[in-house]
């Protein structure tokens, strides 16, 4: 590709992402709570910093769903503060900048599927609700719970002009021809019809109200001492959230430039971005998926593409800002459902019946707290969740077995020998796979009931990791037994050998009685007998 072919497609790319990126800003600016002004310097402060710094050439970043949602409760719980919602927003760059500094852009793409699905399915359900009362024409309100008890008193005060606002800007987003679309995005079809339309016949409607004209004024947000701790726990949640957000869509943008992004660069860039967006007063974003998707299409391949994405709706803050204040909220609401439904989890939905129960479980607990309880609570509680799930399953995948007669064709034939011709005063116990905390119950109960026996052989050849919760029950189980009588042995592996004995376990038996060889552990017991 030539350098003019190169600019030309960045300039068709980054016009084309600023006119699908304007009407969610609005949206998404009024959405929050923060007002369409603070959508749009989010949108063109985010979308120029993160263009220059980030790591994924062709990202266009700006508010999205999930950000707006996160931000929305944050406001609700400074009641309304919007210093606060700032001083919020700049603490979540600052912890994205140094994820990105400490090299874990790696490490999100750990966090559990259906953590992620059940939360941004219950983000999507949101959004649909709080645009219930205004697709009626009533107020907007601040929560889901809200939003279903506001619905019988709208209906009882509909207002026929604002729902056929809504009918028009659901049909457009809903169902324009894709070949439209792909050449005037839908979402701006909708705001230009839906304006026209109430401006024309002088529909009474709800509307954005005044855009501030030319530059934000730059503040430091300032923030009481103790008002810290809820701000620190609303900037971890914004930064996770907006980094799995964005490197998401940064793989997305791989899969079709065919080249490789550098996700810890990436993070450092939001964070500037996000950061810079506080200080101009600017709603939080992250990498945008749709946006990103028809800048690439459009011919856009390098940084400019993103910055000529932000020139143009800085260009719409200096001079359409009059023009923008007619915007009925009505059709804000219908594109905000679209967005809603677009965000819900059909991945999922579709495996459903054959998916692992654990995992909708997981998903299911995810959704129910996002939707009525707390956005921060769902993230926690979905990977401790899922945590305690994971480590159920490892430790059923623990086998820990005793040869219990001659016949018993689990053990190994030397093994069974052994206790044979001992008559069972040697008993062996084999522990195959992760003996960890969750494993460590299990080996209790076996060691239970061996007493009596003189010599107990505890083989570890077969753990591939010991960590040290599983260490400090052995050395109990260890004292347990030498108390009654009975002498443990221990045979691992040299690398769990050294953990384990520089863990204490060599302190209760003695360098003699841990070793690596089966064979001389099977000496010693014949020797202890």
């Amino acid at each position: 590709m030539s350098f003019f072919q190169s600019i030309r497609g960045d300039i068709f790319g980054g016009l084309t992402a600023g006119v699908v990126a304007l009407p969610l800003a609005l949206a998404f600016g009024v959405a929050s709570g923060a007002g369409a002004a603070a959508g749009l310097y989010g949108a063109a402060a985010l979308g120029l910093f993160a263009a220059i710094s980030g790591g994924t050439k062709t990202q266009i970043s700006g508010p999205t769903g999930p950000m707006t949602v996160v931000a929305a409760s944050a406001l609700l719980a400074f009641q309304g503060d919007l210093t606060a919602l700032m001083a919020v927003v700049f603490v979540a760059g600052a912890i994205q900048i140094a994820l990105g500094c400490f090299k874990l852009g790696g490490v999100v793409k750990y966090i559990p599927y259906p953590v992620i699905s059940g939360f941004m399915s219950g983000i999507g359900v949101i959004i649909i609700l709080l645009q219930l009362p205004p697709l009626l024409g009533a107020a907007a309100v601040s929560s889901p719970v809200n939003a279903v008890l506001a619905l019988p008193d709208a209906l009882a005060n509909l207002r026929v002009g604002s729902l056929f606002l809504s009918l028009v800007s659901l049909g457009i987003v809903f169902f324009i021809p894709a070949r439209i679309s792909r050449i005037i995005p839908s979402p701006l079809i909708a705001l230009l019809v839906g304006t026209i339309i109430a401006v024309v016949f002088g529909i009474n409607c709800d509307v954005i109200g005044a855009i501030p004209a030319g530059l934000p004024d730059i503040h430091f947000p300032g923030f009481s001492f103790s008002d810290f701790p809820q701000i620190l726990g609303f900037g971890v949640a914004l930064s996770l959230l907006g980094a799995i957000d964005t490197l998401l869509t940064s793989i997305v943008a791989d899969s079709m430039t065919k080249t490789k992004h550098n996700s810890n660069r990436e993070l450092i860039g939001q964070g500037i971005g996000n950061m810079i967006c506080s200080l101009v007063g600017g709603l939080a974003g992250a990498g945008a998926t749709m946006r990103t998707v028809v800048n690439i299409k459009a011919g856009g391949s390098t940084r400019i593409s993103g910055v000529i994405h932000a020139l143009f709706l800085l260009a719409v803050l200096l001079g359409l800002g009059p023009l923008a204040a007619h915007i009925p909220m009505p059709v804000l609401a219908g594109i905000l459902m679209k967005v809603g439904v677009d965000i819900l989890d059909y991945r999922l939905f579709q495996v459903a019946r054959r998916a692992p129960k654990a995992d909708l479980t997981v998903a299911a607990v995810v959704f129910g707290i996002t939707v009525f309880v707390d956005l921060i609570i769902a993230v926690f509680a979905g990977v401790a969740l899922a945590s305690l799930f994971v480590t159920w399953r490892v430790a059923k995948a623990t086998d820990i077995q005793i040869s219990e007669s001659p016949e018993d064709e689990t053990q190994l034939d030397i093994e069974r020998r052994l206790q044979k011709e001992s008559d069972y005063q040697i008993r062996v116990v084999s522990v195959r796979g992760p003996f960890f905390f969750g494993s460590t119950a299990q080996m209790q109960d076996k060691i239970d009931n061996l007493l009596g026996c003189k010599v107990i052989v505890i083989d570890c050849l077969s753990v591939p990791f010991v960590d040290i919760s599983a260490v400090f029950a052995l050395c109990e189980m260890m004292e347990k037994l030498l108390s009654t009588g009975i002498q443990p042995l221990i045979v691992a592996s040299p690398v769990i050998e050294k953990r384990i004995s520089e863990l204490g376990c060599a302190t209760v038996l003695g360098d003699r009685y841990i070793t690596n060889s089966i064979d001389e552990a099977f000496e010693t017991a014949k020797e202890f007998i």
